[in-house]
């Protein structure tokens, strides 16, 4: 009992000092960040985290930027363009765009919300009206040249970060157009023939597109100014040594855009482009993050202690006795079938699956049909591993559904306090646990039971086929680790490793589930953890099971976007 308690303080004490830093940071020089809704276009609830800087008054007015995110991500995402931002004395509106956070409607309706954010800042007394800035990285550039299209005299400067202008969703952009551009767009950019038509991310300087923007016929020379800013022509292009989600933790992606803001935009405080200090907050949210896995596993163990929930209590029965040729082929399988089926699942849905009214979100049915596959191939495989007892351990339902439920509540509880208290999720990169709409609650509803069943048969599976006896806790734990998320490692290694040396993505023909791939790494990981941390203490896969059907489907439904209202 006693370490149980340890478990879940530690997990408590690492989300209070994560959310205090984090909040800190990015409230520090008198910065106040406020969560703020307004109507947009037809009636439509937009989002957004609002950055006022001390010396922003209607008295006397400061810059203003609309600082937007990409496709799947949230306002959340663009905290260290906006922290940095903020610190120089600019108002910042940080937007979730139509369909995804928290702004109601389908996403990629009505410009992605971008002139109505636009609209929203410049409403703002603080705020001078002449002194407005755009920022987008990929879906969110789409978004501030929505904006722009829309409102053509409202801003003076634009950066677009991984992103373009003209096909498939912005309009063509000339060397007139939009307004003093600043293009950052990394040598690793995974998205570089859907933005600039070009196969290798570091050829951007030689598109015909990007040429055409920059208004010449030979290739771009990155750091070089091109037209005026005074007539509004500028542009200039840099080339951060990141990926396409690395511009978001990128200081030199993050430094081009201040720099570019500095030249284009009157008043605020001037800093030297390189004087950051957002990672501080990213590694506070990350923190917090950690101690929330601490104190779900931590309050699971504590809920056991209770007389209704005592049942469930037992000691894990390994199976396998000993690490034979059979249980090494057994853990390839197991790791190695999640990344065999992963892309031909999402490009079928893609293909195949598009949100309607039930299940509402694109990228949320992908990871399902993902997930249901494996199932399937997973029992089916099961033939081969038949241990003689499987099912020895009595699955207790009843408690195991109150267990996990009431686990996961006081995970969610805490990121409720944080949020009331600190204004923060919890959060490191592009894994991020947020707080749920009440539209995501609804269609969570709907995406739990294929998810939930989904872990039910992985980790039946994993403890019957992988479990061996004697086992230290560190060989369970390491085994389910490289179970559940070593595929992931072993495809991201070799994708990202060629295109770092190569130029090229080996996954090219689907950049965005390449992308997503990412966050299976650490989510698996986490999703091993808890399985065998509550094996341990149960003998049984059925809590874990549950504890991560809810979790998971927490985790994509609210951190995606929605298409189908």
């Amino acid at each position: 009992m006693r370490r149980s308690w340890m478990l879940a303080a530690a997990g408590c004490l690492l989300i209070l000092a994560g959310s205090w830093l984090a909040s800190a940071i990015q409230t520090t020089g008198g910065v106040t960040v406020r969560d703020v809704r307004f109507p947009g276009t037809d009636g439509v609830t937009m989002s957004g985290l609002l950055y006022v800087p001390a010396n922003a008054t209607a008295q006397t007015p400061a810059p203003g930027i609309l600082a937007v995110h990409g496709y799947i991500n949230s306002r959340e995402t663009q905290s260290g363009f906006a922290i940095e931002f903020a610190r120089r004395g600019y108002v910042v509106l940080a937007m979730d765009q139509t369909g995804h956070g928290y702004s109601g409607g389908a996403a990629f309706s009505n410009g992605f919300g971008g002139p109505d954010g636009l609209r929203y800042l410049r409403s703002l007394p603080n705020v001078d009206k002449d002194n407005i800035g755009l920022e987008g990285h990929s879906m969110g550039g789409w978004t501030v040249l929505a904006a722009a299209a829309a409102m053509p005299d409202a801003y003076r400067a634009v950066v677009l970060e991984g992103s373009s202008t003209g096909a498939p969703f912005a309009a063509e952009g000339t060397s007139a157009w939009p307004r003093n551009l600043q293009l950052v767009f990394s040598r690793y950019d995974e998205f570089s023939k859907l933005m600039w038509g070009v196969d290798k991310a570091r050829d951007v300087t030689a598109s015909p597109k990007a040429r055409a923007v920059f208004g010449t016929t030979d290739p771009i020379e990155p750091g070089r100014i091109y037209g005026d800013i005074a007539a509004g022509t500028a542009r200039r292009l840099a080339t951060p040594a990141t990926t396409h989600p690395g511009d978001h933790i990128s200081p030199a992606a993050i430094g081009a855009s201040l720099d570019w803001f500095g030249k284009t935009l009157k008043g605020g405080t001037p800093r030297p482009s390189g004087d950051q200090i957002w990672m501080w907050k990213e590694i506070g949210t990350g923190v917090a993050l950690v101690g929330f896995v601490l104190l779900l596993l931590g309050g699971f163990d504590l809920l056991l202690a209770l007389p209704f929930l005592a049942a469930l209590r037992g000691e894990p029965q390994p199976v396998v006795e000993r690490r034979g040729g059979g249980w090494w082929t057994a853990l390839g399988v197991t790791a190695l079938l999640p990344v065999l089926t992963y892309f031909p699942a999402f490009i079928a849905v893609t293909l195949w699956l598009q949100p309607g009214p039930l299940l509402r979100q694109g990228i949320t049915n992908q990871v399902v049909v993902w997930a249901l596959v494996n199932a399937g191939l997973t029992l089916l495989l099961g033939l081969l591993w038949k241990t003689g007892r499987a099912g020895a351990v009595k699955q207790r339902w009843l408690p195991s559904i109150m267990i996990s439920l009431a686990a996961v509540a006081i995970g969610y509880l805490a990121l409720l306090l944080a949020d009331l208290v600190f204004k923060i999720d919890f959060r490191f990169w592009v894994v991020a646990l947020k707080l749920f709409s009440a539209d995501q609650f609804r269609i969570a509803l709907i995406y739990v039971l294929p998810f939930t069943a989904f872990f039910l048969v992985a980790f039946k599976a994993l403890h019957e086929r992988l479990a061996v006896r004697g086992d230290s806790a560190g060989m369970q734990y390491l085994a389910a680790i490289l179970a559940m998320a070593g595929g992931f490692a072993v495809l991201l290694v070799l994708d990202y490793g060629a295109f770092f040396l190569t130029g090229g993505l080996p996954t090219a023909f689907d950049p965005l589930s390449t992308v997503v791939a990412i966050q299976f790494l650490p989510l698996m990981v986490m999703v091993a953890v808890i399985s065998v941390f509550t094996w341990r203490r149960t003998g049984a896969y059925a809590p874990g099971a549950l504890i991560c059907g809810l979790l998971v489907t927490w985790y994509v439904v609210a951190g995606t976007a929605t298409q189908v209202v």
